[in-house]
């Protein structure tokens, strides 16, 4: 809501903007209060506090208390619509578009009337003027000379066959011709072709039986502007009732027109680009749905521009604005001639619509035609820039779909598309758009899943090679969902990574490992296990890592001898090269430190010499082939034996993950590795299943 003092402040702009244009018989206090009252009533319909139809009811008191000066409409929708946004933070532009044209409704509805009341009597005047006797006549035309002269109204007194036999000075100005040039012609010939016949039928009728008629018309000025004018017509009778002449009365609603395209462009037209909005291609896509024909077919392109943020940040957003407004160009371009509607979806995202697609093979040509052109170098300022767009196409038959299932099928194959690389365009497919349906609906519901205690931790024990004592369990976390079961990490986690989820639920993991790892310490003494949790990079770079560690430790209790984190290598080194002072931090704690996937970039093993890590991780495929009876491939067991051999001169522990078979793990031992974990040593177990088998193992 709007604090008091931003509505004190608002109503006296608003009253300074306005209180000067018309000649208004109230006291100040008086104004004040109503002023209130007004801002009080339409801020009440934005935010939903009051019933709809407030804005009608202002734009009409406004008017019944003598703000009658166009300019008072004009200053209130330029103050509201620029103040209103900033006074209401997140206030929607359709709901503030919508409440300001109810607002110019009311205001313009409320002065037609009271022009029209204006009108009945001049009409009643120009009657008494002709039919009265001569003494009155000369009286009555000398008022209503003067009513006739100086009203705002254009009036024009016309023959039964349309031509003009006398005008005042308000026809020539809303006409911007002289009198003379209006004087002889035919009021046909004061409007546009398109509405000629309409004012034909309708003085035709006029004087047949009709009391009177109203309609708009449009005229063309020699410059080309168009001037729009609400005509009301009376026709005059003599003294036997027959038709005598007919009084014609404008009224310029140019302003208030114009007012109500603008409203409306506003509605269907992005105000950067002039391309359609999200509003008008949903329209479009609806017309485009009905199946008018059989077999009738629809295609949708949804792009979005590659690294446009790079712009963005480097050049800035007037360059980056431009560049949006070029590409914008183009499609508008391409789909004219290919008779599609282009749309700018927000942001960098743009959609073409091809109503009446022949097939898939068209739209990919249109596709890819605009790719073309929107690589094409352009000139903005000092900098030539090019771009590069990612498409989702879906091409389809008409029937059986619907616009919601067309608009989701365009967006996560355009998601696709970006996932494929830059430049690419994928086209839609059931199976691959089922896939990434499931990731979004995952991605959805990870935070919910986190706050509701759907996840959970299971461990993969550790074991020594030498003696089969479990030495350690590395924490895998799972996912129970209601849809899709039990889910490995491996169907989540990178939707946490992506999503920016990965630093809070790798906080989560800790807390969750941390309780389990000093409950294992309590009842088990030495023979307990060291509590293992991988962190992601993302997780690692967190600047609040070590307090977070460290307030979790003592809220567990769990020694930091008992916990070891997991490191990806690019976790190690900080921008330049250099260890980060994050490892030095947790081996003072105690914490033992574990490289994960150690190994798979040799030219890099060396930086790591003198860490303070305790153990190596190595994993992946080469490990594989030394579970094969007829001997490991050469190549696996030279890269097992690299990596071993440089962890041991290193004087780190080695640790064989994803082991599955007993010839396996007697091969790894031979080549120096100490610990495994995988299926050979045990499948997932929870939390008390680990604390049995550390008590029982030897």
């Amino acid at each position: 809501m709007i604090t008091r003092v931003d509505r004190l402040e608002f109503v006296r702009r608003w009253k300074r903007a306005i209180v000067h244009t018309s000649y208004v018989p109230l006291p100040r206090a008086d104004i004040d209060e109503h002023l209130n009252d007004c801002v009080d009533r339409l801020v009440g319909e934005l935010t939903g506090a009051a019933l709809p139809g407030a804005a009608l009811e202002v734009g009409a008191e406004l008017v019944q208390i003598h703000f009658t000066n166009p300019e008072v409409l004009a200053r209130t929708l330029r103050l509201f619509g620029a103040e209103l946004p900033r006074l209401l933070p997140g206030l929607r532009s359709d709901r503030l578009f919508g409440v300001l044209g109810d607002l110019a409704a009311g205001f313009t509805g409320r002065l037609r009337e009271q022009t029209l009341a204006e009108q009945e009597v001049i009409k009643q005047a120009v009657l008494y003027a002709r039919d009265s006797t001569e003494e009155a006549l000369r009286a009555s035309e000398a008022r209503s000379r003067v009513v006739f002269n100086s009203t705002a109204l254009g009036i024009a007194i016309v023959s039964l066959d349309g031509t003009i036999e006398e005008v005042n000075a308000a026809m020539s100005r809303i006409f911007q011709r002289a009198a003379d040039d209006l004087i002889g012609g035919t009021v046909f010939e004061l409007v546009d072709e398109d509405w000629s016949a309409e004012l034909r039928d309708a003085l035709a009728d006029l004087a047949g039986s009709a009391d009177g008629c109203r309609l708009e018309i449009r005229c063309t000025e020699p410059n080309g502007t168009h001037t729009w004018s609400q005509l009301s017509a009376s026709l005059v009778r003599d003294a036997r009732g027959e038709p005598d002449y007919q009084v014609l009365l404008f009224e310029d609603i140019t302003d208030r027109y114009m007012l109500q395209e603008h409203f409306h462009r506003q509605a269907i037209r992005d105000p950067l680009t002039g391309l359609a909005n999200r509003n008008q291609l949903r329209s479009s896509l609806d017309a485009a749905l009905k199946p008018t024909y059989p077999e009738r077919r629809i295609g949708l392109c949804y792009f979005d521009l590659d690294g446009f943020k790079a712009v963005n940040d480097s050049l800035g957003y007037s360059v980056g604005d431009r560049l949006l407004r070029h590409v914008a160009q183009r499609l508008e371009a391409l789909a004219k001639t290919e008779q599609a509607v282009a749309a700018r979806m927000g942001g960098n995202e743009f959609a073409l619509l091809m109503p009446d697609s022949p097939d898939a093979n068209a739209v990919i040509r249109v596709v890819e035609e605009l790719l073309r052109e929107i690589a094409e170098p352009v000139q903005i300022g000092d900098h030539e820039l090019s771009a590069s767009a990612s498409v989702g196409i879906v091409e389809r038959e008409v029937a059986g779909t619907d616009a919601e299932a067309l608009l989701r099928d365009a967006d996560i194959t355009l998601y696709r598309a970006k996932r494929d690389g830059r430049a690419q365009w994928v086209l839609f497919d059931t199976v691959s758009n089922r896939a990434a349906l499931d990731r979004f609906k995952l991605s959805a519901a990870l935070p919910a899943a986190l706050e509701q205690n759907e996840l959970f931790v299971e461990y993969e024990p550790i074991a020594m090679l030498e003696t089969g004592e479990l030495v350690g369990a590395a924490a895998n976390v799972r996912w129970d969902h209601e849809e899709f079961g039990e889910l490995g990490a491996e169907r989540f986690l990178g939707l946490a990574e992506e999503t920016g989820l990965i630093t809070r639920l790798g906080s989560w993991a800790l807390e969750q490992v941390c309780e389990h790892g000093s409950g294992w310490v309590r009842r088990l003494g030495a023979k307990a296990p060291v509590a293992t949790v991988n962190l992601s990079l993302r997780h690692c770079r967190d600047p609040e890592l070590v307090a977070d560690v460290q307030r979790i430790l003592h809220h567990s209790g769990l020694p930091p001898s008992s916990l070891a984190l997991g490191l990806p290598e690019a976790a190690l080194f900080d921008h330049q090269g250099d260890p980060v002072d994050t490892l030095e931090i947790f081996a003072d704690m105690g914490i033992q430190l574990v490289v994960c996937e150690f190994g798979d970039d040799y030219t890099r093993v060396s930086r790591l010499r003198d860490l303070p890590v305790r153990a190596v991780r190595i994993e992946g495929p080469h490990l594989e082939s030394l579970a094969d009876p007829d001997g490991p491939d050469p190549l696996d067991r030279h890269l097992v034996v690299s990596a071993v051999g440089a962890a041991r001169l290193m004087d780190y522990l080695v640790v064989a993950g994803g082991v599955r078979t007993e010839l396996q793990a007697h091969r790894l031992r031979e080549l120096g590795v100490s610990l495994v974990q995988g299926p050979y040593v045990s499948g997932l177990a929870s939390a008390s299943e680990i604390e049995r088998f550390a008590a029982t193992s030897r």
